[in-house]
């Protein structure tokens, strides 16, 4: 089976930075078996990053005009990321479940600070350090479990079809304070959520967004191993704000996966999720 595949990628309707049709030229020119289109969807914040409400219809029409086009060439899906907020907003909402969409991917990127506001965790590193000074005191353990409390309560509330990049905010809490996801309450944090995740069988996908420029995956490739003696499949996606990376990283991915003792990874085909064996 063909392992060229990504479904988290973002065009011009929210944060990326071409055109939905040159995501799915260029996935069709390297020969992609299949790809998934995933804006940001539309939240309930301004930013600059999430796709407006009133363009959403625009979204799928334009998906539906490109998986006509390239019907014999390639199997697209449309999907969205969509953030968890709180228990008003979040993939399991009405609004996102009665979407005609192939896929939902459930995300965190903000958190709720101690005052009520709501931030963005998946920024820049200075913006995320500026934040953590701002509203916790320069308390980045309470940023980062405040950010595990709400992906606990993600998965409890379900609504998606995979969770898109776990583990991300050790990033920039690493970048914070050096060594931060290294140590055990984090290590501790991370082991309880990937027991949660296994515990109620979900897909978890491994981004592949940072590794050109942090040497990283989200999760961690610190945790493959583990994720694999507990059961837990994986579909790994690239993230890609750019047609020209939407296989960045995922060769290196695919090695570190059958390193940590994984098989196979989860990819679409005829509208079903199935197992395509590692063939490295």
């Amino acid at each position: 089976m063909n392992l060229l595949t990504n479904y988290h990628s973002h065009c011009e309707f929210c944060d990326g930075h071409a055109p939905m049709a040159d995501f799915v030229e260029e996935a069709v020119a390297e020969g992609f078996a299949s790809y998934g289109i995933s804006s940001h969807a539309p939240f309930p914040i301004a930013n600059n990053c999430n796709m407006h409400r009133e363009r959403l219809a625009d979204y799928l029409d334009e998906f539906h005009r490109l998986k006509s086009l390239y019907a014999s060439k390639i199997e697209l899906y449309v999907g969205l990321e969509i953030d968890f907020l709180d228990d008003t907003f979040n993939p399991s909402i009405p609004y996102f479940q009665e979407l005609p969409l192939d896929y939902r991917i459930g995300s965190v990127h903000y958190i709720v600070t101690p005052d009520g506001t709501p931030i963005d965790t998946d920024g820049s590193p200075d913006r995320f350090r500026g934040y953590v000074d701002t509203y916790f005191g320069g308390d980045v353990d309470e940023a980062v479990r405040r950010f595990y409390r709400s992906s606990f309560r993600l998965i409890e509330l379900g609504g998606f079809d995979f969770l898109g990049h776990l583990d991300k905010i050790g990033l920039n809490a690493s970048l914070y304070r050096p060594g931060l996801d290294r140590e055990a309450w984090y290590r501790q944090l991370v082991n309880d959520y990937l027991e949660a995740i296994a515990s109620r069988h979900l897909l978890v996908e491994v981004n592949t967004k940072a590794f050109a420029t942090r040497g990283r995956f989200f999760p961690n490739e610190d945790y493959f191993e583990q994720m694999h003696r507990m059961g837990i499949r994986v579909v790994v996606n690239s993230d890609a704000h750019y047609p020209a990376k939407i296989n960045a990283g995922r060769p290196e991915a695919l090695h570190a996966l059958a390193r940590a003792g994984y098989t196979a990874v989860w990819q679409l085909s005829r509208g079903e999720w199935v197992e395509a064996p590692l063939d490295l």
